[in-house]
């Protein structure tokens, strides 16, 4: 007989297992065969082919023993092969591993996946052009899913551990190899991270002792999803993030709020800070795509924008500012057109409720909120001016929302980006009034300070004192001490000095009609207090003082007349205000008369009038007399007793401007809009009387000829005005063919009037004779030789 002799190779692979396989691998045996592969590298693959040959015959023979002898055996020689001959060891290993996964036992795949994380944390120098990794994705993410039939609940819980263990594995071992299967494939991605979700957020055991020894399923996940997320670079975030917001979409997560804030945690601090805003735009991206989904999802969604912006401040909005808010306006529009008509989709079959979208429009406020306070000072700007910009002005922007939202739906929306605007407003710190009030926000913004709506009112007052608080004072109380504050004594700038020149006497004007809007509540009598404490100190000087006392004293006229229909209540709170304010600006400079003044007024009110003070009226509950309303003389502040005592001081060169009583400066334009329209131009560039009188011929050439020939008015002012508004309202309202031809009719008239001035300047003056001379020729006519000397 001849016996066939096997090969070394085979001999000393058969060498290692024991025959009783509970003895484990004969580890003397293992060290020849490790020498061997050491020496001959060019027998490992014929090597690792016998051992997956041995390995297969005893899976198949249930001999679960020996497949783990068999396993331990390709470790050891994995972890001694040098990096250069490792390939020839790895395609039967993984197809070891494959086998060991295809089984049907749950300590298989255990083995099996503890293998692979081994392999996983070598280091190949050698690049591998035809690996695969699809199946070990696919696998390890249905571990994390497994749901097991075994009664042991710990079986399955270290079936998921060891399934995320995979999954990690597989991520580091591709993730940084160009070369190797791209991990960050959609397939791929689709299923590593809604595999690590699922475990993120339950499957935690109930045995502690087992927790600590194999670890917590939403540890480990947490774990493998940050070192995910660190190594993606700019071209994988999208690709990362996307399966998130559908696995949240697929299980509802979005209305819970607190999974899917715990999820974008995790990310925005994970990934590297300049991606950040990706993650961002994905986001806002499905806010628009659920757009006509259930209010308390899109509240979900924004209140994950909120906390987005938080982490990574100086990055997290990105190149595209103004599409955020962009993006996060258009989401008040479309809820205040939901709550409206009771219905989130155009077909009207899913009702919304007007609480779910008012829960929905405070996140949206509270987002751009925190949005606004990541962004720089002059970025702050732009998106103050973009919000102004987008606030609907009736008669000029009309309804911004639904066509079917109507006035209410414009006020609405008005509320909401004005809400939204005291949010970027609050935390905004400037040094420069003129860049924090420019002439393009201040006027639409001050437009809205004489609406009829006392909510609109209000927020307009609270968004105007925070831009011109710089020194964050937020007075809130009646009492308010000036003396506290460190406060140098030149505090004017030369900013400030402009602004005051520019746009002072515009906010003293508003001021004084705010105060006469009879649906003011004490609420907005406080917070015009607020307004004019702020500027006393924010803008103090000399000049500015002499004309808040002015407006003030104007307002104790005002609230003092009976021309004015003020309820008790206006009254009592406008002297509230007077009170107040000059309490505060007495403390700011003026001589100790006009402090003694003010004391002596405000105590006799608080004997006897307790309810023309601050502390009655700026509170929800407070008593006024009854009847009529009558204030005595010794209840008011007297203007010649504050004139006296600013004369013996620095103020006594502003006392002629001091006696010249305040009287504001009243327009013609629109009280809900102060815009200026190209009609409003033109009617006053052409505002003229067609049927004037022609001027007689004899007419002396005078100044009031030269006046009159160009704007000749034989109205009265009330006319005048009359004819002015009707103008306005034609432009905005007629037909533009209509305009034009009125526009060309004004202008032939302006030229016919034009020519008789030209002939009252050509025409000399009448002889004492009575005749009248021969016509010279005008100056213009004349002709005058090419070399004559001028």
């Amino acid at each position: 007989m001849h016996f066939q002799v096997l090969p070394r190779y085979k001999r000393l692979v058969d060498n290692i297992f024991p025959e009783d396989p509970e003895d484990g691998l004969v580890k003397a045996n293992m060290e020849k065969l490790t020498f061997f592969a050491l020496s001959a590298p060019e027998k490992l693959d014929r090597i690792a082919a016998y051992l997956l040959e041995r390995l297969t015959r005893d899976l198949n023979r249930h001999r679960y023993g020996y497949v783990c002898i068999a396993m331990e055996a390709l470790e050891q020689l994995l972890l001694a092969c040098h990096c250069q001959s490792i390939n020839l060891l790895v395609e039967s290993f993984l197809s070891t591993l494959r086998l060991l996964l295809e089984a049907d036992k749950p300590h298989l795949h255990i083995l099996a996946t503890n293998s692979f994380v081994k392999f996983a944390n070598i280091e190949e120098d050698t690049p591998s052009y035809h690996r695969s990794y699809d199946f070990f994705v696919s696998r390890f993410s249905e571990m994390c899913h497994s749901e097991h039939d075994d009664p042991d609940e710990l079986s399955t819980f270290r079936i998921r551990v060891s399934g995320i263990r995979g999954l990690q594995g597989v991520v580091r071992k591709t993730v940084d190899n160009e070369l190797q299967v791209n991990i960050w494939e959609p397939r791929h991605m689709e299923q590593i991270v809604p595999a690590l979700l699922v475990n993120l957020e339950q499957h935690t055991p109930n045995d502690r002792y087992s927790a600590i020894l194999y670890g917590s399923p939403a540890e480990q996940t947490e774990v493998c999803f940050r070192e995910l997320l660190g190594r993606a670079a700019y071209g994988h975030i999208n690709n990362a993030i996307r399966p998130v917001l559908m696995h949240l979409d697929s299980h509802s997560l979005w209305e819970g709020r607190g999974f899917a804030v715990r999820c974008f945690q995790i990310i925005m601090y994970s990934i590297q800070s300049q991606h950040s805003h990706l993650v961002i735009q994905q986001l806002l991206g499905h806010l628009d795509a659920n757009s006509r989904s259930p209010a308390s999802v899109r509240a979900g969604i924004v209140e994950v924008l909120s906390e987005a912006a938080v982490i990574e401040a100086t990055g997290s909005v990105g190149p595209t500012v103004l599409e955020v808010f962009n993006t996060l306006l258009r989401q008040l529009r479309q809820s205040v057109d939901y709550q409206l008509t009771g219905y989130y989709d155009n077909a009207g079959k899913h009702k919304t409720t007007s609480s779910k979208e008012e829960t929905l429009q405070d996140a949206v406020i509270r987002t751009i909120g925190s949005f606004a306070n990541t962004l720089p000072v002059y970025q702050r700007s732009e998106v103050m001016l973009f919000i102004m910009g987008k606030i609907p002005v009736p008669g000029i922007y009309p309804a911004l929302g639904s066509p079917n939202a109507g006035f209410e739906g414009s006020r609405m929306i008005q509320v909401m980006l004005l809400k939204s605007l005291l949010q970027v407003s609050e935390r905004y710190e400037s040094s420069n009034l003129l860049t924090a009030l420019p002439s393009s926000f201040l006027e639409p913004l001050l437009s809205f300070t004489l609406m009829e709506d006392p909510e609109i009112r209000l927020l307009v007052l609270s968004i105007l004192t925070s831009l011109i608080d710089r020194l964050m004072l937020f007075v809130h109380s009646a009492a308010f001490d000036v003396s506290s504050l460190e406060l140098k004594e030149d505090r004017s700038s030369r900013q400030d000095i402009l602004f005051v020149r520019k746009h002072a006497q515009r906010l003293y004007r508003h001021v004084f009609l705010a105060c006469k809007e009879e649906s003011s509540s004490h609420s907005h009598y406080q917070q015009l207090f607020i307004l004019l404490a702020v500027l006393s100190v924010e803008l103090a000087n000399e000049e500015v003082m002499v004309d808040l006392i002015r407006l003030v004293l104007a307002l104790q006229e005002l609230a003092s007349s009976n021309q004015e229909p003020l309820t008790p209540l206006n009254r009592c709170g406008v002297h509230a205000v007077c009170a107040a304010a000059l309490g505060v600006m007495s403390q700011l400079g003026p001589p100790s008369p006009v402090q003694q003044h003010v004391a002596q007024v405000i105590e006799r009110r608080r004997k006897d009038a307790p309810h023309l003070l601050p502390e009655n009226i700026f509170c929800d509950s407070h008593s006024l007399p009854d009847g009529e309303l009558k204030v005595d003389q010794e209840f008011l502040f007297v203007q010649w007793k504050i004139c006296e005592g600013l004369t013996a001081s620095s103020y006594s060169s502003q006392c002629e401007r001091f006696n010249t009583p305040y009287t504001p400066q009243l327009t013609d334009e629109d009280r809900l809009a102060k815009r200026k329209s190209v009609g409003d131009v033109v009617s006053l560039q052409m505002e003229m009387d067609p049927q004037s009188p022609e001027t007689p011929q004899t007419e002396q050439i005078t100044f009031e000829t030269l006046k009159n020939a160009i704007e000749d008015r034989g109205f009265v002012e009330e006319e005048e005005r009359r004819k002015r508004l009707e103008v306005v309202e034609r432009f905005q309202t007629a037909p533009f063919e209509e305009i034009a031809a009125h526009c060309g009719s004004r202008a032939s008239l302006l030229q016919s009037k034009l020519d008789q001035v030209f002939d009252l300047i050509i025409r000399p003056p009448p002889s004492p004779s009575g005749q009248s001379p021969p016509r010279s020729t005008p100056l213009y006519e004349m002709k005058f030789p090419d070399l004559c000397v001028y």
